[in-house]
């Protein structure tokens, strides 16, 4: 009998992490139309503390970035064997699309924040974005 074939490592962290980033740059975009902004941080016209609104983003856009990446690498890790049902990757080829399409929808309106404070709300998902998904496919590969 064969050998179940596998990805190289570095293959699938680098996948995981590209899948990773791109969830939580769209959920970050996704939840900044339900005002939940991670430029609200660096605001100056507001003196109070930071607002829940802010904190509870950058925990979404964590969350999001780390199951992306665990997710992806988990499922990477079982591709190469054939053990992923048709069903099972249909669903998550839609889930993918719609996910995009959403944020590619929510993209294009005008955006309420402030430019800079939108640069570096975008930045900050993006690295925080790729540190998580990092996180969440280094686990996944260490229980494949």
């Amino acid at each position: 009998m064969s050998e179940a074939a596998s990805f190289p490592r570095r293959l699938i962290l680098a996948g995981a992490m590209t899948t990773g980033v791109l969830v939580a740059l769209a959920v970050h975009i996704i939840a900044e139309r339900f005002g939940l902004d991670l430029g609200t941080l660096w605001r100056s016209d507001t003196g109070d503390l930071i607002p829940a609104s802010a904190a509870l983003a950058w925990w979404l856009v964590a969350l999001a970035a780390f199951v992306g990446g665990y997710v992806t690498a988990s499922l990477m890790g079982r591709a190469a064997s054939g053990h992923i049902p048709l069903r099972l990757r249909q669903f998550l080829i839609a889930v993918g699309v719609l996910l995009l399409a959403a944020a590619g929808q929510a993209a294009s309106a005008p955006s309420a924040a402030p430019t800079s404070a939108g640069v570096v709300a975008g930045l900050a998902a993006l690295v925080q974005g790729a540190v998580m998904a990092f996180c969440g496919a280094y686990f996944a590969l260490r229980r494949i």
